[in-house]
């Protein structure tokens, strides 16, 4: 075994640490070039600031956060494909056509649900207000 070998074996807390560092890099970016996630953030935080006021509760709370964490995963994973295929299909083909419209539909989808737990978890409690 060589010495790289071991060393990548080995366990350690500061590679860990370090690592975690392209993570952020990489949620850094997701934030800097997806304008989606700027949309997508938004509705997450006015999602968020409604579970306050109505007074959700701690499963409607997991439920909200999970739904928030899917879409914002399914943007970070749709950004990773684009770049990809921007990079290995810099010209034109229809199949990095299809690969991107897939990932977006994704995002679509994730989108769509977590609309309807939102509908699902507030419009009763902006009912109740209303009525």
């Amino acid at each position: 075994m060589s010495l790289e070998q071991k060393e990548k074996s080995n366990f350690s807390i500061v590679a860990r640490l370090k690592s975690a560092n392209h993570a952020w890099r990489g949620i850094g970016i997701l934030i800097r070039t997806s304008h989606n996630a700027w949309g997508e953030i938004f509705f997450g935080l006015l999602a968020i600031y409604l579970g306050f006021v109505l007074h959700i509760s701690s499963i409607e709370w997991a439920i909200l956060v999970l739904v928030i964490g899917l879409v914002l995963v399914a943007e970070a994973f749709n950004t990773a494909i684009e770049v990809d295929i921007d990079l290995t299909s810099p010209d034109y083909h229809p199949y990095a056509r299809d690969t991107k419209d897939v990932a977006s539909g994704a995002v679509l989808i994730m989108i769509i649900i977590s609309s309807i737990i939102a509908l699902i978890i507030f419009l009763p409690k902006i009912l109740a207000l209303i009525a």
